[in-house]
């Protein structure tokens, strides 16, 4: 039996992959992915075998996975970003409840959330939520409620998925929801490609966010109240000069 590790590439492969998934990639024969994201390391690996699946078809490209394991070859199965953060991890386990002999090991990768914010600044440096617009997989109104009660909460909210051909006007209806509960001057940010060739970024109201386009390649940050637009960047105060920094760690 081989092994199966399910690989975080970041947002877009190459200096944004860890050390830890480039490991485990070179060690497996064969890759298997979404071939957008194969594309991303093909030139990297190129002596591995590469099997691919088009989108919605996840869970064929899971038991491709498997089947590769229980023929004796190590499989890496990718995801972009972290392969825990609406990634392959959590459907990898519910079909491997029926492989219980093959091994899986989980690979971490930067999310686009945390890729795009070091691109935009500092916007993530208190409490935040992380929201998929899509509504393939969770109702919109599902998504609607999660967006009322982070808005309500004053998250900083990041938002993934916030637009494709299907749902053009999906950011426009997020924006309105906020706009509910924060101003239209708060400050927010798109990061397009990230990790990527073209990749770009802008700051702006949450009023203008509302009359911006947005494709699936575009991570979104919209801010609390503390957060300011310093020079070019998004910045979130965490509030160490309001209040000192003497008191709890950063992290545990």
């Amino acid at each position: 039996m081989g092994k199966i590790y399910v690989v975080g590439l970041g947002p877009g492969a190459g200096v944004q992959m860890t050390e830890e998934a480039r490991s485990a990639l070179t060690r497996c024969q064969v890759i298997v992915g979404y071939p957008v994201y194969l594309d991303l390391i093909r030139k990297e690996f190129a002596g591995k075998r590469f099997l691919s699946t088009p989108m919605r078809q996840e869970e064929t490209r899971c038991r491709m996975a498997f089947a590769e394991a229980v023929q004796g070859a190590d499989v890496a199965i990718v995801c972009s970003g972290d392969a825990g953060v609406y990634g392959m991890a959590g459907l990898m386990y519910e079909i491997g409840e029926q492989y219980p002999h093959i091994e899986l090991e989980i690979v971490p990768g930067i999310t686009a959330a945390i890729g795009g914010a070091a691109v935009l600044g500092a916007p993530l440096m208190h409490d935040f939520a992380v929201i998929s617009l899509s509504d393939l997989l969770t109702s919109w109104e599902k998504i609607e409620r999660r967006l009322r009660a982070a808005a309500m909460a004053d998250f900083v909210i990041c938002l993934y998925n916030p637009s494709s051909k299907r749902r053009k006007d999906y950011l426009k209806k997020a924006c309105k929801i906020i706009l509910e509960y924060k101003q239209g001057k708060t400050v927010c940010g798109l990061v397009r490609n990230i990790g990527r060739e073209g990749e770009s970024s802008v700051c702006m109201t949450l009023d203008e966010l509302k009359e911006t386009e947005a494709d699936m390649f575009t991570t979104v940050y919209i801010g609390n109240e503390q957060t300011r637009k310093i020079g070019n960047h998004m910045v979130t105060p965490r509030g160490y000069r309001l209040h000192g920094s003497e008191k709890e760690p950063d992290e545990i």
